[in-house]
């Protein structure tokens, strides 16, 4: 049986996986299933055979990240210097289980570690900087069609303007105060908040982009240090791309960010909301997973103070 993240999470085991593989992709019956441990947070995943992965959602109505990567991920990953996962099949709703699902080419490589503020300097960690870069600009400078910036499928909390949540992360920093063992500085984190409040285009619609909207550790694979591959689409939307910073502060020691600032060449209000930005998925993160996801929490905790240690550079 998967480990539960959610209170009203999909029932999910290697039967129901191995059912539903082999009543719509037969050719597969013979593939050995195994679950992984490292599924994420929307999705549980199965390895089957050496080559594809089974992806399904662990939460009702999760066909619709689904159905928008189906949909999108190629269009973004065409313009891309890396790999995205490429989708083989989809599946249908069966045996009690509702929600589509997806089979996908398995891809190699190793995640990243996070970076935490004191870690020495690395000249690896600067060449990722400027691989992710280039994938944030591919993202941004790839063309929206019509059908992309009416889809509401593609419309996500995360490219909306960050006043829109405001609310939800005075909640959140409220709740992790009462998280025993959270060893970061709320309220050095609610000033940088409130500062981001306050610079240009913290109330206001930016230009629509394409974003991925979860470039982090968990999301990215390296080769031989190199990054080869972005995976996870189920959160690529259109509007404010200014998210897709936020991951600097997890991935990268300070000349790294430079380096990565400056190959986007990100204003300073940009790159203050995208600060504000990590902080916010930080706490978000804390107030949800913090029992459940532990991987998770460290790379997020090494985000959040990494933040506040620019505030006092």
């Amino acid at each position: 049986m998967i480990d539960k993240l959610h209170k009203d999470e999909l029932m999910i085991d290697d039967k129901l996986v191995r059912s539903l593989v082999d009543k719509d992709f037969p050719e597969f019956a013979d593939m050995p299933l195994e679950s992984l441990a490292a599924s994420g947070s929307t999705n549980v995943m199965f390895r089957l055979g050496d080559d594809l992965l089974v992806r399904l959602p662990r939460l009702a109505n999760g066909s619709t990240s689904v159905d928008k990567e189906h949909r999108w991920s190629a269009t973004i990953g065409d313009q891309l210097s890396v790999e995205v996962p490429q989708i083989v099949g989809m599946g249908r709703p069966a045996f009690g289980y509702g929600e589509r699902w997806s089979i996908v080419r398995w891809l190699e490589g190793e995640l990243p570690k996070s970076c935490n503020p004191g870690d020495p300097a690395s000249s690896e960690r600067s060449q990722l900087a400027v691989y992710l870069a280039a994938v944030v600009a591919a993202f941004r400078n790839t063309e929206v069609p019509i059908a992309a910036s009416t889809d509401p499928l593609l419309r996500n909390y995360r490219g909306r303007p960050l006043a829109e949540h405001d609310k939800q992360m005075r909640r959140n920093i409220e709740h992790c105060r009462s998280i025993n063992n959270l060893d970061l500085d709320l309220d050095a984190a609610l000033i940088v908040w409130e500062k981001a409040l306050q610079l240009p285009g913290a109330d206001e619609a930016q230009h629509d982009s394409w974003y991925h909207g979860d470039l982090v550790a968990e999301n990215l694979l390296l080769t031989g240090g190199r990054l080869t591959a972005v995976l996870d689409f189920g959160g690529l939307s259109v509007g404010d791309p200014t998210i897709d910073l936020h991951g600097a502060w997890e991935l990268f020691d300070q000349p790294a960010r430079e380096a990565f600032r400056k190959q986007l060449g990100v204003d300073d209000p940009e790159w203050f909301r995208g600060r504000a930005w990590a902080l916010a998925v930080a706490m978000m993160t804390f107030s949800y997973y913090w029992r459940t996801m532990p991987g998770r929490i460290k790379d997020r905790l090494a985000m959040a103070r990494a933040v506040l240690s620019d505030e006092l550079d």
